[in-house]
């Protein structure tokens, strides 16, 4: 055979190799923190994900609750043992990054969605919501609504978990140049019966309050839920919740909430997946991905239902 055959053969060879390398078939892990609407869109973005691309195969795994590390290492662990290729994860808390760590070294690639873990340098990306920007959307808002002397009442996720802390700071930021009185806040673990305790508790202690930020969906609607227990009227408070999900669209609609910050997981989901598969692929991806949020209003719902 000619030189210049013999390369065309080669050069062949590769177009025809190259392709099939890329389509290579890939298993994944897909842990989320526990069952609320919000990580059920995200998991529902990951199916949609890997039917529209055949060869990716996903795995499913959730905890049970915003506190549940334990749950969540298990999951982690038993990934791992099924053979994944990577992981993209929702932490619970950042003393998982112990168990991705395992993970790492057995040549499994993670990508961690929804919140970082400082400090940790295991990932390969973070697909996420800037939560502190997002915060900010939401004191930006109550800037426009509350005044000098007023007071606010603050419903938070999970002390300590990086991007729920953020939302409190975003908002604190936002809020900035308006003499606004912080009188309580509270954790409520991410959960409706938190934030319907904690916000009962604001309004028994100070009647007059005149505002509520809450840092997670469902205490969102559990503080909707102790608002109207009390009697009060939706124009005596403000209330303002961050996710958009778990029952703030109702509280929205009925004049109770006044808006919310909407993230958007089925795009955190789905660029957090492929930027997984294409990692393992041998792509090179960005270490930040961010997803996006927005402020949602009675008046503007409707885009975002």
């Amino acid at each position: 055979m000619k030189p210049h055959s013999l390369l065309g053969a080669v050069a062949l060879l590769v177009v025809a190799v190259v392709p099939s390398l890329a389509q290579e078939p890939v298993k994944l892990g897909f842990i989320t923190k526990f069952p609320v609407p919000f990580f059920a869109t995200m998991e529902n973005a990951a199916k949609d994900y890997a039917k529209k691309n055949p060869g990716v195969e996903i795995i499913y795994g959730q905890g049970t609750s915003a506190t549940d590390i334990e749950g969540q290492i298990a999951q982690i662990e038993s990934m791992v043992t099924r053979g994944v290729q990577g992981i993209a994860i929702t932490p619970v808390d950042p003393t998982v990054a112990t168990a991705l760590d395992k993970a790492v070294a057995a040549g499994i690639k993670v990508v961690l969605m929804d919140n970082n873990i400082p400090d940790w340098n295991g990932r390969t990306a973070l697909a996420t919501t800037n939560n502190f920007a997002a915060g900010k959307i939401a004191g930006e808002y109550l800037k426009t609504v509350l005044h000098a002397g007023d007071t606010l009442g603050i419903l938070e996720g999970v002390p300590g978990v990086p991007a729920l802390d953020d939302r409190v700071k975003g908002m604190l930021e936002g809020l900035n140049g308006v003499d606004v009185k912080i009188v309580g806040k509270g954790a409520t673990n991410c959960t409706e019966e938190l934030g319907i305790s904690v916000a009962e508790d604001l309004l028994t202690k100070y009647p007059d309050l005149r505002a509520i930020y809450a840092a997670c969906g469902p205490p969102a609607a559990g503080a909707a839920r102790a608002i109207k227990n009390a009697g009060i009227a939706s124009d005596k408070i403000v209330l303002v919740g961050f996710d958009f999900c778990c029952g703030e669209e109702e509280a929205l609609k009925n004049g109770i909430e006044d808006a919310s910050v909407a993230q958007f997981p089925t795009k955190m989901a789905e660029l957090g997946v492929d930027a997984l598969v294409r990692s393992i692929r041998g792509e090179k991806v960005e270490s930040l991905i961010d997803s996006g949020a927005a402020l949602v209003t009675p008046a503007n719902m409707a885009q975002f239902e």
